[in-house]
């Protein structure tokens, strides 16, 4: 493959960039709307500067693809499309964030791209270039089918093993993921916690649930996103090989121990981060609360009737009594 390598990281040779004032490339069209560009959905999704930090904080639980163009640029529709199909070929290993720089162009002056379109992948909030300009057929073939099983294959690697959300797109082309439809029914005590979360301040945003379970304890819909906030602004910009590689060097270590359970269960592996704290329990009685305690905390995040939480309960329990 042709590469732009930097850092060694698998790339794609550079082309012309595009020139974002070619209005004769312009279209009117919506994306999905007739004669518009692709639709996200699926494991494709939009990205905007107001949710960019939470974004770049997910690819510590999954990796991500980032795509800077213009929807409004119809050269650019070929490779959305292709990036889009591939990515949702991989169903859920890894996602697919565009980002129209036109309307954001903060987050292209933050990536150093001097125009659409620009790939880079995303694992654990580092980017690697891929590309920027407008790639031939045969690159634009590598990279769908050989680079992103790479960029999979690298996040596996690294203990990123966690699975995208899946989207519906709507009759009108507008796309509707677990934060939209999720952003239609907050309660209105939760609003402010919920902005908190979605702009990136996880900690902010457990504060702000910590005062709703406050003013009402049976809150269990707060009490799970507390949850998550908590974990997420322990561990979101973790160093996943680094925290694993410490447990491993520290079996007695306590905080070895959350750290890795922490990153477990960010990437979706919660029978893993159940087992390590309630083995690691079974020989450090003496830690008995604070174990006790995250434990709590992880159990407020799956469903009441999953039986990885039943039998997780079931042996706390035993182990207490």
């Amino acid at each position: 493959m042709a590469s732009n390598d930097k850092q060694g990281q698998p790339g794609v040779s550079l082309a012309g960039a595009v020139d974002l004032g070619a209005l004769k490339h312009q279209v009117d069209a919506e994306p999905g709307q007739a004669g518009g560009a692709p639709a996200a959905g699926g494991y494709v999704i939009d990205t905007t500067e107001a949710g960019f930090q939470a974004m770049v904080q997910t690819s510590t639980t999954f990796p991500i693809l980032l795509l800077l163009w213009v929807p409004t640029d119809d050269r650019l529709f070929p490779l959305a499309t292709k990036l889009g199909q591939a990515v949702n070929a991989q169903e859920g290993k890894i996602q697919l964030s565009r980002i129209d720089i036109a309307s954001n162009p903060q987050i292209a002056q933050t990536f150093q791209v001097q125009g659409a379109p620009a790939l880079f992948a995303l694992l654990a909030g580092r980017p690697m270039p891929i590309l920027e300009g407008l790639p031939t057929d045969e690159e634009l073939t590598q990279i769908t089918d050989q680079l992103i099983p790479q960029v999979i294959q690298m996040a596996q690697k690294a203990g990123i093993t966690g699975t995208a959300p899946y989207q519906e797109t709507g009759q009108d082309g507008s796309s509707t993921d677990d934060q939209d439809a999720q952003a239609q029914t907050v309660p209105p005590s939760h609003q402010e916690a919920d902005r908190l979360a979605r702009e990136g301040d996880y900690a902010g945003a457990a504060q702000a649930y910590a005062k709703v379970m406050e003013a009402d304890p049976g809150d269990d819909l707060a009490r799970r996103e507390h949850a998550k906030a908590l974990l997420m602004s322990r561990s979101a910009s973790a160093d996943v090989r680094q925290v694993r590689q410490a447990a491993a060097d520290a079996p007695d270590d306590l905080d070895a121990q959350l750290a890795v359970a922490d990153v477990d269960m960010l990437g979706g592996q919660i029978q893993d981060a159940f087992d390590r704290l309630l083995d690691f329990l079974g020989g450090h009685r003496d830690q008995m609360e604070p174990v006790r305690q995250r434990l709590l905390e992880y159990f407020s995040i799956p469903e009441p009737a999953d039986p990885r939480l039943v039998n997780a309960r079931r042996r706390l329990s035993t182990m207490m009594y």
